[in-house]
């Protein structure tokens, strides 16, 4: 007997969005991808849950979702923090009576710099924020999912940079490997209740991380596009859309999956 947390059949009307029904949460939702997300899952029918530690960021995408019809409320949090980030996802259960689907998102940032000269407080801060935060998410997320709807989906974000050798950022690179490995472990540990776990993994996208790295190594996104087959930086919008994807009953039969949305650059 096997145990899945979709129907075979396809579960929403054909006008539906791909998120219709469901309450997401989704961390560094101020701007960049985790603010495109917040607009396009609220689009596809989700009632969103923002947070990230800005509170103007949070407080102007949540009125843009709303603005468009959707339904959206934030919460002020750190990934640094544990306490803040379980209590994130608690109140996301205490404002809409459950979580279904979480997106990751939120991450730290350092400066470029070869793997002998990064500063020992720099590799710290990544661990803390983009492994150990994850880490404590995913756990809150799960106990969250199981508890009040039962099954569910969970997208951390990744990245392209996580699946080689990356001179450039070799601490940002090994915390977003280990995050590759802790989404595969989750799927093969939840998948048997119905609680599907994956990733994306973007490559240039025009972000503020992007550019804070470039003010660093100027002429790096256009670098990076001309080695890619689309020729271009991807748009946060683009990422979204495949974190949505994973998340939604379309990819009912996907975990475990690192999905590279990287405009053809490790073809």
């Amino acid at each position: 007997m096997t145990t899945t947390n979709e129907t075979s059949a396809d579960p929403s009307p054909p006008l539906a969005g791909m998120l219709a029904g469901k309450v997401a949460f989704i961390s560094g939702a101020g701007r960049g991808i985790g603010a495109a997300a917040a607009r396009l899952f609220a689009r596809e029918g989700a009632q969103v849950l923002l947070t990230a530690r800005t509170e103007d960021q949070l407080r102007t995408v949540t009125e843009e979702v709303r603005a468009a019809g959707g339904t959206a409320e934030y919460v002020i949090s750190d990934l640094a923090d544990p306490a803040s980030v379980r209590a994130a996802v608690e109140s996301t259960v205490e404002r809409f009576g459950r979580l279904d689907v979480a997106f990751n998102n939120g991450a730290a940032i350092t400066p470029p710099a070869a793997f002998d000269e990064v500063p020992e407080a720099d590799f710290d801060l990544l661990y803390q924020v983009n492994l150990k935060g994850l880490w404590v998410a995913m756990a809150a997320q799960i106990a969250a999912i199981r508890d009040t709807s039962g099954t569910g989906s969970i997208v951390n974000n990744s990245s392209v940079g996580s699946l080689m050798g990356n001179p450039q950022l070799p601490a940002y690179g090994a915390m977003k490997r280990a995050v590759n490995s802790l989404t595969e472990t989750a799927a093969v540990t939840y998948g048997p209740e119905g609680i599907r776990v994956n990733a994306v993994a973007p490559a240039n996208t025009t972000t503020e991380m992007i550019r804070s790295w470039e003010s660093y190594t100027p002429g790096l996104s256009e670098r990076i596009a001309a080695n890619a087959p689309l020729r271009r930086a991807a748009d946060p919008h683009e990422i979204a859309e495949a974190a949505a994807w994973l998340l939604s009953d379309r990819s009912s039969f996907v975990t475990g999956t690192v999905l590279r949305v990287d405009g053809g650059a490790r073809a």
